[in-house]
């Protein structure tokens, strides 16, 4: 039943895909240019009556017509690009279109008068925040003054003035939306991506956790089998079904650190450190101390401890670990490792022991790693607020 209800789902699912990628297609671009082009359309009367022969001085009427409609197309290409609209060239090409505008306003009156809210709606795509305010009252005022002054213009002042206003308001307020719209885009594609990589980043960090540890408790516990085997059978035999459980274990966490829901558990990890170092023929010596942790501050010192652990195992050669939970400070808990290895980089930091520096001063601990009196040590800090009071735990005795 589940093989034939495959095909189905996959089939619903591509037509949710093409769908969703017809509506994107048809989804409107931001504005450009060219929408501001139409706008210019309020000039057919001036030019009408230039072509009729009711302009007077004709040539010099056709000569600013061809100015305006030259500038305002200049200053609307620049417009809509950033660093084009704030350069000094695009307010000196605005200067020139005012100019112009007023030269025609008062030469001319009458259907010239159009060109105010043509001004207007180029100030509207070049100018913002106080500039754009102050310049539209200059403008709306212009145009309603030279309007009542004309005796032969058809429309009032107030009309005009509101008009020439609100051209260039209501210009300036869809393109600041839509770059706004155009930012919170880009934000939250770049938020995406940013998740991405910390996921990423999370996922590398607990398979080299998980998978490192693992494999050192295999190899430890394999190389005893055999050491084991040609002298005490029974022994070796505890060992390999040691490591079968070890592995069935490492293939459940894998599976969940995939999901992100894993927790190493600071009680799970002692225990486990206590196996591996007996197993490795390292005496360890486990200690905790204070109330109960909340699952966040245990989960990050278990980490440490699994980490430390390892590198202890692999590198060290020691034969005594000492492994030493503080938490009698209600503010802070202390995480001491330390071994009687090599000494000088018996247990060198590598990219676990960096992840899990982040790691801690991403919840506001630190990491400290370097040569002890005699081998490695290892001290983290973490800020914690302690769970529900229980009895406190005390020295953890090393099997017999």
């Amino acid at each position: 039943m589940q093989e034939k209800l495959d095909p189905l789902r996959q089939w619903i699912g591509g037509c949710a895909q093409r769908r969703r990628e017809r509506v994107a297609r048809r989804r409107p671009g931001p504005p450009n240019a060219f929408t501001l082009m139409p706008w210019l359309l309020l000039g057919l009367g001036s030019f009408s009556n230039l072509i009729g022969g009711r302009t007077p001085n004709p040539w010099i009427g056709g000569a600013g017509l061809l100015a305006f409609n030259s500038l305002y197309i200049s200053v609307a290409m620049r417009a809509f690009d950033k660093r084009k609209r704030q350069s000094r060239t695009t307010l000196w090409l605005l200067g020139a279109l005012a100019a112009v505008t007023y030269g025609l306003a008062l030469g001319y009156g009458g259907s010239w008068l159009l060109f105010f809210p043509l001004l207007s709606l180029a100030v509207g795509t070049t100018l913002r925040d106080r500039k754009l305010g102050f310049t539209l009252m200059v403008l709306s005022a212009s145009a309603g003054y030279i309007s009542g002054t004309e005796g032969h213009s058809p429309w009032d002042p107030w009309t005009l003035g509101y008009g020439t206003f609100i051209s260039g308001a209501v210009t300036a307020g869809l393109l600041t939306l839509s770059e706004t719209v155009m930012e919170l885009r880009a934000t939250r594609q770049e938020l995406a991506r940013t998740a991405v990589e910390k996921e990423r980043l999370r996922f590398s960090r607990d398979l080299h956790d998980l998978l490192g540890h693992t494999l050192s408790v295999i190899v430890v516990k394999s190389e005893a089998a055999r050491r084991l085997a040609p002298r005490d059978i029974d022994a070796a035999l505890g060992q390999i079904s040691d490591i079968e459980t070890v592995g069935r274990q490492a293939l459940t966490e894998i599976r969940e650190a995939v999901t992100g829901y894993r927790d190493a558990s600071l009680a799970s990890e002692l225990d486990s450190a206590r196996s591996m170092l007996t197993a490795a023929g390292i005496e360890p010596l486990v200690r905790q101390s204070g109330p109960p942790l909340e699952p966040q501050s245990a989960s990050l010192l278990g980490w440490v401890v699994r980490e430390a652990v390892t590198n202890t195992v692999r590198h060290s050669k020691a034969t005594r670990c000492e492994i030493a939970v503080d938490g009698e400070k209600p503010e802070r808990v202390r995480l001491v490792i330390s071994d009687n290895g090599r000494g000088v980089g018996s247990t060198p930091p590598g990219s676990g022991l960096k992840g899990l520096t982040e790691r801690l001063a991403a919840a506001g601990g630190s990491l400290d790693a370097g040569p002890g009196r005699s081998g490695f040590r290892l001290v983290a800090e973490l800020p914690v607020e302690t769970a529900v009071p229980g009895p406190a735990p005390g020295v953890v005795p090393a099997p017999e």
